[in-house]
């Protein structure tokens, strides 16, 4: 297995600290608002490298937290005047769910900044202890870095951006341009504050995220986790930051390999609320499946930006579409063993730090054979149930093809309209009881009318949408 390293900018074999496991931690969102494409793009990518690693036999122990203190949090709660703790619960909550719709598994270890306070105190208060941290008349907390040679080692742009990096956090007590805040002490008649050693405040940002892998996850001499991942945005400041305030708290690096998902763009722009063409999430999920969502957003190399249109969507459906045919020809059945060699493509493929593109070359081409195969046996007991692994095996990997074909192809159908359906079959499967099949067609021209397909099986009548 392959991935790449943003640090050393090359694929490079996956060796993990220990043998036949790997730690992988993302960042996670700030959770005052909705879910956009980025949040989902971000998610989607290091579920498929969790879902790859443990196809490759990894025993895989996934991290992501919850940044639930901020001070857009704190500007939520002075808008709507309801508690912090409230507007970070449902926003959380509702973050879960659509992940869930888009097939995201759950992770092991999800942390939140307000229930690691104490890791997060520590770790400062370790580094103030050493003179790498520092404490000014306001009761900020900053980083010296200076006094961290290898500061810049990770993103390799420190030079270019440490001007805006200071302007964001400007201050005359700053020993260093390049020196960011651990920890924001209160001001004035701010009333969410947290006690520490050094002041009543809150965390800063990149603090929140090493205090949370040294306190969840445990590493060796060298380092604390295998893979430390987020979208390309986070290189600089955020993970450059968390590197150094972990190796110089700890004395080892944080993460052994760094790896970028690329942007979302709308209309080929980068999204941004900036721009006013953020996609919420849930907005997606209103229109379309959230596995139709998920085979689209995938189907472009994670490192890659990804431009979304719906145009492209629809022709991303229709290629999922074909699977879902396949299955509904074959369906139903039990699968026996999926192909061997069929299965080392995918692996293979998506061992490649994650071709996602060569993997579903490589469905689309078994979707085409067996097609073929099918017309000229279309009973092949054999073929049918090494193609349900197959298709199972897809799944697991790859997290779409697992609905009931059937059912599929009912997406986008109105529940008043499914009960006009059901009524009707129910009907018609009644006058074909009683031998009444002028009845029967009409009922079936009906559903056509529709625009619903119908298939008569021995377990009853089916239907899709046309």
């Amino acid at each position: 297995m392959h991935i790449y390293d943003s640090v050393q900018k090359k694929k490079l074999p996956f060796e993990p600290i220990f043998p036949n496991k790997a730690s992988i931690y993302v960042c996670g969102p700030t959770v005052y608002d909705d879910a956009h494409l980025g949040h989902a793009r971000s998610s989607l990518a290091f579920d498929l490298l969790s879902r790859t690693l443990k196809a490759h036999n990894y025993a895989v122990t996934m991290g992501k937290n919850f940044t639930d203190i901020d001070d857009k949090i704190i500007k939520k709660v002075e808008e709507t005047g309801k508690t912090m703790e409230e507007i970070t619960s449902f926003y959380i909550n509702r973050y879960l769910t659509e992940m869930e719709a888009i097939g995201v598994q759950r992770p092991k270890i999800e942390p939140k900044a307000t229930e690691s306070l104490e890791a997060i105190e520590h770790m400062i208060q370790n580094l103030i202890d050493k003179d790498i941290a520092y404490v000014i008349s306001t009761g900020d907390v900053y980083f010296d870095t200076s006094k961290d040679s290898h500061y810049g080692n990770i993103s390799h742009r420190v030079a270019e951006d440490n001007i805006s990096q200071s302007r964001v956090e400007h201050t005359s007590e700053k020993r260093n341009p390049k020196d960011f805040a651990l920890w924001k002490a209160c001001k004035g008649s701010e009333d969410i504050c947290f006690e520490t050693h050094f002041s009543e405040g809150r965390p800063g940002w990149h603090i929140e995220c090493s205090a949370m892998i040294e306190e969840h996850f445990k590493g060796n001499d060298e380092y604390t986790i295998d893979i430390h991942g987020g979208g390309a945005d986070l290189l600089f400041p955020h993970h450059e930051n968390e590197a150094a305030q972990s190796r110089c708290a700890t004395g080892h690096e944080l993460s052994k390999y760094w790896m970028h998902n690329g942007f979302v763009q709308i209309d080929g722009e980068k999204m941004s609320k900036s721009l006013g063409n953020s996609f919420f999430l849930k907005d997606a999920l209103e229109i379309y499946d959230g596995e139709v969502l998920r085979y689209y957003l995938n189907a472009v190399h994670y490192r890659n930006d990804f431009n979304f249109s719906e145009v492209e969507l629809q022709l991303s459906k229709k290629r999922l579409d074909k699977l879902y045919r396949l299955k509904k020809r074959i369906s139903p059945g039990k699968a026996s063993s999926v192909n061997k060699t069929f299965k080392q493509q995918l692996l293979d493929a998506m061992g490649d730090d994650l071709n996602i593109s060569i993997a579903l070359a490589t469905i689309d081409e078994m979707i085409a054979n067996t097609n073929d195969l099918l017309d000229d046996e279309p009973k092949n007991k054999a073929l049918k149930k090494e193609t349900l692994a197959n298709l199972e095996f897809i799944n697991t990997l790859l997290g779409f093809g697992g609905k009931e074909p059937f059912s599929y192809f009912q997406i986008g159908v109105s529940d008043a309209l499914k009960e006009q359906v059901e009524t009707l079959i129910e009907k018609r499967t009644q006058a074909k009881k009683e031998k009444d099949f002028m009845l029967s067609d009409s009922l079936r021209n009906e559903l056509t009318a529709l625009g619903i397909n119908i298939m008569d099986t021995a377990d009853g009548t089916l239907w899709e949408k046309a």
